[in-house]
């Protein structure tokens, strides 16, 4: 076998039923990628990254290529035996933190010249560069160089930007070592415009990919856009290779794309919410730092059979926050790996059982009910109600809580969606 394989075994409408077969083993999709920025998941082992289901991760060009860099990765065996993972690897090619660098760079035909957040230290960065740096680290799927185009961006702005992005694309592909079980994944740009996706689709089949991902998206222009560009995307792209969407996202986006015809997610979303208390549950969402969990000795969701389900209580939970005590961070983000990984075995069991719709319209009716109310404290004062906090207006509880001081991202214009900015956090900070 030549590259990776893809077998599409099921679909129920367009939604579909796959599995991607690499040098280091299977990929049953639809699959939820966790974020290993800098060769690790934030918070976990990787044997813990592995008993929630996950199959493959996600690796960061920019920030390993600054450090440890993809010379001292190979010299140590490369990026699977560095980290201790005997999965599959995607590798981001750097394109999505360039951009959010904007204060930081050049672009040019030939490529990037960027200074590093950590040192200001001067790198450049080309198509074939970045297909090397990946080549280094022993990436399973290895992502072409692209401009992720900013949004909003006017008609003309996109255009060239995608232009640009199919060009780098062509010498990506040029400069990619083909073997067996190893594969390079061309990004569909575009923006919001439909006549430019199809162009950016028709580009990348030409040249011939082992995938498709989407780019450009979870940057700004919220769901229903995003939906909307995967409704006439989709349809043009291959049915014979797996497609990915990158950097989304909540467990409402996944179950939309999946319906749309998307195999293959990534996003930091799970992991950096965990470390700062928010846990996603089938319900919609939990701050845990709120003072109703206090003296709640329910688990996080009765449903979740996660470490932090099975043998520890809303109130303790919610203590180990308020004390800043590390175990907090590691067991909400164990558990929104497992939550979501759940998410992703569901969707796939409903495609096999010809239920998605059925199923899936079920869960996201679930995830607008809200939490459970709340319970008495028991040992409240006397004559003094209990203290459970302010009562929740509508959507608070579902806000994400404030991002740790220490790790918040430059502006970058795009704080106004929470996943865009959940994402730029998590590439462009090393914590």
């Amino acid at each position: 076998m030549t590259g990776i394989g893809f077998d599409l075994l099921a679909t129920d409408g367009r939604a579909r039923r796959g599995r991607v077969t690499t040098a280091h083993g299977t990929i049953e999709t639809p699959a939820f990628m966790p974020v290993g920025t800098a060769a690790t998941v934030k918070a976990m082992t990787t044997d813990a990254v592995a008993s929630t289901g996950a199959e493959i991760l996600l690796g960061n060009t920019y920030h390993l290529m600054l450090r440890p860099t993809a010379e001292r990765v190979a010299q140590l065996g490369g990026l699977h035996r560095f980290m201790n993972w005997n999965k599959p690897i995607l590798t981001d090619s750097g394109g999505f933190q360039v951009m959010s660098l904007s204060d930081l760079r050049t672009m040019s035909e030939e490529g990037v010249t960027f200074k590093s957040h950590l040192d200001g230290s001067r790198h450049h960065l080309t198509p074939e560069r970045s297909i090397q740096i990946q080549h280094m680290l022993d990436s399973n799927i290895t992502m072409c160089l692209d401009e992720c185009t900013p949004f909003p961006a006017t008609e003309a702005q996109a255009e060239s930007s995608m232009r640009l992005s199919m060009r780098w694309a062509r010498r990506s592909k040029d400069a990619f070592v083909e073997r067996p079980g190893y594969g390079l994944f061309g990004i569909v740009q575009g923006s919001v415009y439909p006549d430019q996706r199809a162009e950016s689709v028709a580009a990348l089949t030409d040249i011939g990919f082992d995938g498709y991902a989407i780019g450009g998206l979870a940057v700004g222009e919220g769901q229903e856009t995003m939906f909307r560009v995967l409704d006439f995307t989709e349809p043009l792209m291959v049915k014979d290779r797996p497609r990915y969407l990158m950097g989304v996202g909540r467990p409402s986006d996944l179950i939309g794309a999946v319906r749309r015809g998307v195999d293959m997610f990534d996003c930091v979303m799970p992991t950096r919410s965990g470390r700062t208390g928010q846990a996603f549950v089938r319900s919609g969402t939990i701050n845990i730092r709120n003072a109703r969990h206090a003296h709640d000795e329910r688990p996080l969701d009765a449903d979740c059979g996660c470490p932090a389900c099975r043998s520890y209580s809303r109130g303790y939970l919610h203590h180990l926050f308020k004390a800043d005590e590390m175990l907090g961070p590691m067991l909400l983000t164990w558990h929104n790996l497992h939550y979501y990984q759940d998410v992703m075995r569901t969707m796939r069991q409903a495609i096999e059982d010809g239920t998605f719709e059925e199923v899936a319209g079920a869960m996201e009716a679930r995830l607008n009910e809200g939490d459970v109310e709340a319970t008495a404290d028991p040992i409240a004062k006397p004559g003094k109600p209990p203290k459970q906090g302010r009562p929740p207006k509508a959507g608070k509880e579902s806000d994400p809580p404030k991002a740790d001081t220490d790790t918040n991202p430059p502006k970058t214009g795009k704080e106004s969606d929470p996943q865009a900015a959940e994402r730029v956090a998590e590439d462009k900070t090393d914590d």
